[in-house]
């Protein structure tokens, strides 16, 4: 269920548009007015200029010319209507209009060029961000999961957000990531730690090692480019989380690398579980030379655990708040993991004003009773 606010029918900055359409007839309107009915010393040519200019940004082709064409005609019927005809100023300033008219509908063509080149980069950095989330299943293994990614609506900054769901011999095993950055190196780090981490979870006992293996697998990629000018690649580091649902006991376990602590769901009831003894992000293991912790939690049918990334929690309403997760998601709790994954949806796109400054990724895995 990766989707973005333009799904919701978001269009804040589509009905920001249409409204300022209507400023650059305003502003020849009352660059006509000020003609008429003000003294000679106060010119209407800055308001007629700026009419043409911002038809440029806000106007398609058709009316950045109706608007060129408007100015220098309201212009010229002023000349008519004061009788100055002959006046050469009067033609020096009809001949600046028509110059910023020409200049406004170049513009309008260059700007609405970098506009479809957006739309294509934007294409470019869905189609790598798919490719590296793959689709999690509905159902594994004795776990029914939903997944929710939101990409953030500035320009085409792709990042490093991850998760995925392996079912193994001990059990369903799940991470959810946030590479540190954006861009193509993020994508990168991103692919490198889940493919790691799908090829590990089958083979490795526990989530300690399973840790172990994926800060090797990071480790051996940022060796690789000890000197890349400018690419911080040897300083990006992730923080993971990883969790592991066994089939045969009503638990469950997780193991914190600097990552947000995920939520237990149990009738009606939200808590928190945070790592006693957490440890620090993928990359940055060598730092410290304490074992991984695993934290046991009671999981039993019916039960949901939300993962989330940092995205979430940092989502800020307009007075600057930060998204209290825990008291929203209370009233979801009893939901399918579908449908409150798409309450959190909404609710995110709500609570942001539709402009979210980062990336949002969550799954949630809900055990299912034996059969």
């Amino acid at each position: 269920m990766a989707r973005s606010p333009e799904e919701l029918g978001v269009t804040h900055g589509a009905g920001a548009r249409r409204s300022l359409s209507a400023l650059p007839p305003l502003l020849l309107l009352a660059g006509l007015l000020i003609g008429l009915f003000t003294p000679d010393e106060v010119r209407p040519l800055a308001f007629l200029a700026t009419g043409m200019v911002s038809a440029a940004a806000l106007l398609p082709l058709w009316g950045t010319v109706l608007a060129g064409v408007g100015g220098c005609a309201i212009y010229l019927g002023l000349m008519v209507h004061f009788e100055a005809l002959t006046d050469g100023t009067a033609y020096s300033e009809l001949a600046t209009l028509a110059a910023i008219a020409g200049f406004a509908v170049f513009l309008n063509r260059l700007m609405d060029r970098r506009a479809r080149q957006l739309v294509q980069v934007r294409s470019v950095a869905e189609t790598a961000q798919l490719a590296v989330l793959h689709p999690v299943p509905r159902h594994v293994g004795h776990v029914t999961l939903e997944c929710l990614y939101l990409a953030a609506a500035a320009e085409a900054r792709i990042g490093g957000d991850l998760y995925e769901a392996v079912r193994t011999p001990q059990g369903v095993r799940l991470i959810i990531g946030d590479v540190r950055g954006k861009g193509l190196l993020a994508i990168e780090a991103a692919a490198t730690l889940l493919s790691a981490f799908r090829e590990a979870a089958h083979d490795t006992p526990d989530l300690p090692h399973l840790a172990r293996r994926l800060e090797t697998s990071i480790g051996r990629r940022a060796a690789q480019y000890p000197t890349v000018p400018g690419s911080e690649v040897a300083e990006r580091f992730i923080t993971a989380l990883l969790a592991e649902i066994p089939e045969d006991e009503p638990v469950v376990r997780t193991l914190t690398c600097g990552h947000p602590p995920p939520l237990l769901l149990r009738q009606g009831e939200v808590r928190e579980l945070r790592a006693s003894a957490p440890s620090p992000p993928l990359n940055l293991g060598m730092l410290v030379s304490e074992e991984y912790h695993v934290d046991l939690a009671p999981f039993h049918p019916g039960d949901q655990l939300l993962l989330y990334t940092d995205g979430v929690t940092e989502t800020r309403d307009r007075t600057g708040t930060f998204y209290p997760l825990a008291e929203r998601v209370r009233a979801w709790s009893g939901e399918s993991p579908h449908h409150l994954l798409n309450h959190l949806h909404r609710d995110l796109i709500a609570y942001s004003g539709g402009e979210l400054d980062d990336d949002v990724a969550a799954l949630v895995a809900r055990r299912r009773p034996k059969l």
